[in-house]
């Protein structure tokens, strides 16, 4: 959900696929991206038809140096028209910085697991929530026209914790709405949610917080992150974190791998006929300066390597759905 003064793209289509690459996917990495590249890689998922970014994290430098460059990515990207610019912020420090930088919309990681919120961000999941709330005081006094999101991590399964209460979740979720979250969003941070589990927890969750239900981010962990996205969408659900070559994960969730690859998921609904507004051709070409910013680094993606279907046409995929 973008706030109300957010820029949105009129070709934004059925459902937004929010791109959280250069956050989620760099941050993990031993490698550290230099800023011209992170900025042409922006450059090109948004000549996709992207239009909204996670562009980076505010945290100190020493803890994610790939981060340091956070106030200057989200200068360049928030000249690009049309562009909803997200940044992760932890804590109110960090959501004074992304504010001063000019972001659209902040982000902010609540953990569903007491163990994983603790090494996350070393604070309980109490706490957390006062942590949001002051930032919703921020935000109302500095810059209410910006959204306000809790992303509520661990929220199938932690690989520190284990079972993670569905009863948690949903009163977890409820309290950051009531801090003064504009949404809050499901994630499976460590990849062990399946289908039936996601059906559940976001039926659950769009029924306790009505339109304040968020996004779902799912990782790709056991191989189910597109049939945990369609299990979802299936469920109301009409935004998905991604990440272009399937990059990320949480350097403080042991065990976590990589995002649902934004390729994957974008020809996934298209073939559908679900429009996402981007071009799949044009989002593909965008794993070149990604890879030039990386060189060795592992993509991931089953449709870049296979290749599009001959003759596909996403508007074509569309009429043929409708025509079933």
């Amino acid at each position: 959900m973008t706030s109300v003064d957010s820029p949105v793209c009129a070709s934004q289509g059925d459902i937004l696929i929010s791109e959280v690459g250069p956050r989620d996917g760099l941050q993990s990495l031993k490698a550290t991206m230099p800023t011209a590249d992170k900025l042409r890689w922006i450059d090109a998922l948004y000549a996709a038809g992207i239009r909204e970014i996670e562009v980076a994290s505010f945290v100190p430098a020493r803890l994610l140096p790939q981060m340091a460059d956070a106030a200057e990515v989200v200068r360049h990207a928030i000249t690009l028209p049309g562009l909803t610019v997200m940044a992760l912020v932890p804590n109110l420090r960090g959501a004074e910085a992304a504010l001063a930088a000019g972001v659209h919309k902040l982000t902010v990681p609540v953990s569903a697991s007491e163990a994983h919120s603790l090494a996350n961000v070393r604070k309980t999941r109490a706490e957390m929530v006062e942590e949001v709330r002051a930032i919703a005081a921020l935000r109302r006094e500095r810059a209410p026209h910006v959204g306000f999101e809790a992303g509520l991590s661990t929220a199938f399964g932690c690989t520190l914790q284990g079972e993670v209460p569905e009863d948690e979740v949903i009163r977890l979720a409820a309290q950051c709405i009531e801090a003064g979250a504009d949404e809050a969003g499901l994630s499976d941070t460590v990849g062990y949610a399946n289908p039936a589990q996601v059906r559940r927890l976001f039926r659950r969750l769009r029924a306790e917080l009505g339109e304040h239900a968020g996004a779902a981010h799912m990782h790709n962990t056991r191989g189910l992150g597109l049939a945990n996205c369609l299990a979802a969408y299936e469920e109301g659900v009409r935004t998905f974190d991604a990440s272009l070559g399937g990059l990320g994960g949480c350097p403080y969730a042991p065990g976590a791998s990589g995002n649902v690859v934004t390729e994957d998921l974008v020809f996934m609904f298209e073939a559908m006929g679900v429009r996402t507004g981007i071009d799949i051709e044009r989002l593909i070409a965008a794993r070149a300066p990604l890879m030039a910013g990386l060189p060795g680094e592992p993509m991931y993606g089953m449709t870049p390597e296979a290749g599009l279907p001959k003759g596909f046409n996403a508007a074509h995929a569309a009429k043929e759905t409708k025509n079933v």
